[in-house]
């Protein structure tokens, strides 16, 4: 298979991605960009349809012709961070950055959907491009599926794309099963008896007691989970006392769980809360918790994995197919997953060691030759997947 992207569309692409990294806007606040995107969509000749999650845009493209519906995800939103690259596009907007790539998620699924119009003759089934806000944190992709976007039309397979700093640009990376972590979150109060400092004995300390805690926990992955599963509890935030010589009444604790197994991840909770609970029965402290469920495990479905890695090879050769390694980092598009099989997968951005930073940095940027490649790939998923299965 080959796809040849025009230039003119090429170009388009990266002076909106940079255009949308100028203006950030952050999770359900993305009135700016979906404005865009809608006016891009109307003007192409879609069914454009809007405020699917607050700011949520789907364009749907109708065939009439037999063949599987097929929807491909971007996501819109930035995050709450000063941008410190010297670039001629860097963000206009205190304290908002691109800085997960999103921008250029947009601007490649805009790309695509140009030139999928343009080819609409090839097309069979249909294409629901789906612009999805606040992946960062605030469960976008939840809110959308929970507003009916997978169930009119109804959607058959549902594939999503994510820039990349780990791997070279161009590079197309994909696994089958489980590839992006859960994510968790766990909310805690200990609550103490505060006094001076220099008499502890007649206190209750919670701060003492956090770090007990804080230092058991751990147990819950190295002694309660098998060593071949994968699992993750980090504390990444403690608040508790005012000065030097006062136990304070409480200190709380904020931290993220992460498994790559259903069962373990379901077994977290309880695990957490024991080991909590005995050390807040050793210091005579008692405690607040909430464990809030946020993100599941992103699940590839084999079969369109498979597919991806086919047209990657077929456009781009093996050599820039590669499996890519599990991350514990979480991804919502784990709630399309959950629901119809499909496959998330990773376009290589880095091109040095200006664009090999880490997401959510704030010097983040990308090798924007990635762009070209994504924009093949969703292009290629357009025509090829509807004809595929049923």
């Amino acid at each position: 298979m080959t796809i040849a992207i025009p230039q003119d569309v090429l170009d388009d692409v990266v002076a909106t991605r940079r255009d949308l990294h100028a203006h950030p806007e952050l999770a359900f606040e993305e009135t700016r960009t979906a404005a865009i995107v809608e006016a891009r969509l109307r003007a192409l000749g879609y069914d454009v349809r809007t405020g699917i999650a607050k700011t949520g845009v789907l364009g749907i493209l109708r065939s009439g012709k037999p063949g599987r519906t097929v929807l491909l995800r971007a996501d819109m939103d930035a995050l709450p961070i000063e941008e410190q690259n010297d670039l001629p596009f860097r963000s206009t907007v205190p304290g908002k950055m691109h800085a997960c790539g999103h921008d250029a998620h947009v601007a490649m699924l805009l790309g695509a959907a140009r030139v999928l119009m343009e080819r609409r003759d090839e097309l069979a089934g249909t294409l629901v491009l789906c612009f999805q806000p606040a992946e960062e944190g605030k469960g976008g992709g939840r809110e959308m599926v929970n507003e009916g976007v997978l169930d009119d039309p109804n959607v058959d397979a549902a594939f999503g794309l994510h820039i990349s700093s780990n791997y070279p640009a161009g590079v197309v990376a994909w696994r089958r099963g489980p590839f992006f972590a859960s994510s968790d979150s766990i909310e805690i109060t200990i609550r103490g008896r505060g006094g001076h400092g220099a008499s502890p004995h007649e206190g209750v300390d919670p701060i003492f007691t956090a770090g007990q805690f804080i230092t058991s926990v751990q147990q819950v992955v190295s002694r309660n989970i098998s060593p071949l599963e994968p699992g993750v509890v980090t504390i990444g935030a403690i608040h508790g006392g005012t000065t030097h010589n006062v136990i304070p009444d409480t200190v709380t604790l904020l931290g993220t769980v992460r498994a790559f197994d259903a069962e373990v991840r379901a077994a977290m909770p309880e695990r957490i809360e024991r080991v909590l609970a005995a050390a807040c029965a050793s210091t005579g402290a008692t405690y607040d918790y909430t464990y809030v469920w946020r993100y599941p495990i992103t699940v590839n479905d084999g079969e369109q994995t498979g597919l991806v890695d086919e047209l990657a090879r077929g456009l781009f050769g093996v050599e820039r197919s590669v499996e890519g390694e599990r991350t514990m980092g979480a991804e919502d598009f784990s709630f399309f997953l959950e629901r119809v099989p499909g496959s998330y997968f990773l376009i290589g951005a880095a091109g040095g060691p200006e664009t090999s930073k880490p997401h959510h940095n704030a010097a983040f940027t990308i090798d924007e030759r990635a762009l070209e490649t994504g924009v093949q790939m969703l292009v290629a998923l357009g025509l090829e997947a509807p004809r595929r299965g049923r």
